[in-house]
């Protein structure tokens, strides 16, 4: 399933839920095609923020080039425009030396942007954000979640509650425009050309996956994500908007003396899982996806996709 089928560049697209094996399947491929990894996750762009992100290991990125991981410091801004064009300049360098971009990821909006383009935003209106700021403080943890999942439900799957800056964005551009953002994406665009893109969509059985998914929120923390988080808000200060990063989030909790670890480790989990369901919402209604109904480290998966893409000719 092609977008632009005229072009004899190879672009291959794996997307899924946390914890589909993504990186394993990406690996894999560009083990065999000769093929170079573009990151597409909203929080791996972020330097010091590795495990709370579940970057690539070291060793997974020494054997495989990764692209569009630690290129913004924690307290900084990355918008789904600046992925978008960190993104395209990647894959078009990896173009340019005969190898093959492989994008993995699950951020859905991140992967929109880069392979469709978004319209034109509206300016920041301060005064509205400030409303919606002290909505959220005065109504409690998931209000401008709700207020979103009224006003687009799209969006709101592609958003996690405690993401406060993207909600706020996506309620100030949908009021803004007098219509949903993601109908406002629909217009305007400046989509991906020149590549010939074959997207993937791991959906393993939902028990499995969420069973996967415990297992790694809880691995999270036996790692140190307390630790990195302590550090993260020695360097940066709690009002570090990254800080409110799921996973991150549930760490705060236990450093403010709020939540027992044990109690953080199942609310990350609870969290996980429904971020989970809301990416695979996203990603379903994506046209042009090859259904996998597994995980990306099975080789049975691993060789059916290799099969629907040629190996490249050697040079």
């Amino acid at each position: 399933m092609s977008t632009n089928p005229q072009s004899d560049h190879p672009l291959i697209v794996i997307a899924g839920p946390t914890a589909s094996g993504k990186t394993a399947l990406a690996i894999s491929l560009a083990q065999r095609l000769r093929g170079e990894i573009v990151s597409c996750d909203s929080i791996a762009v972020y330097r010091l923020m590795d495990i709370g992100s579940a970057k690539p290991s070291a060793a997974e990125r020494a054997l495989i080039p990764h692209h569009c991981i630690d290129i913004y410091w924690p307290d900084e801004a990355c918008t789904a425009g600046d992925y978008a064009r960190h993104a395209r300049s990647a894959i078009a360098d990896i173009r340019s030396r005969g190898r093959v971009p492989i994008v993995a990821g699950g951020t859905g909006l991140y992967l929109r942007a880069l392979l469709h383009g978004l319209a034109p935003a509206p300016q920041r209106d301060e005064a509205l954000r400030y409303r919606l700021r002290t909505s959220e403080s005065t109504h409690g943890p998931g209000w401008l979640h709700r207020i979103l999942h009224r006003l687009d439900p799209r969006a709101a799957a592609a958003i996690h509650e405690n993401d406060i800056p993207k909600l706020i964005r996506s309620i100030e551009v949908t009021l803004a425009g007098r219509t949903p953002q993601t109908t406002q994406w629909e217009s305007g665009r400046d989509p991906l050309t020149g590549y010939n893109i074959t997207q993937f969509l791991l959906e393993p059985p939902r028990e499995a996956l969420y069973a996967r998914i415990n297992d790694r929120a809880a691995a999270m923390f036996t790692r140190g994500l307390v630790e990195e988080t302590r550090t993260l808000r020695n360097r940066y200060g709690d009002s570090c908007r990254n800080l409110g990063a799921l996973g991150y989030a549930q760490a705060m909790s236990v450093l403010r003396g709020e939540s027992t670890l044990e109690a953080a480790i199942a609310a990350a989990q609870q969290g996980h899982r429904n971020y989970a369901k809301r990416q695979l919402t996203w990603f379903r209604r994506e046209p042009d996806m090859h259904h996998l109904p597994t995980f990306g480290d099975d080789p049975t998966t691993q060789q059916t996709v290799a099969s629907i893409i040629p190996e490249p000719e050697n040079d």
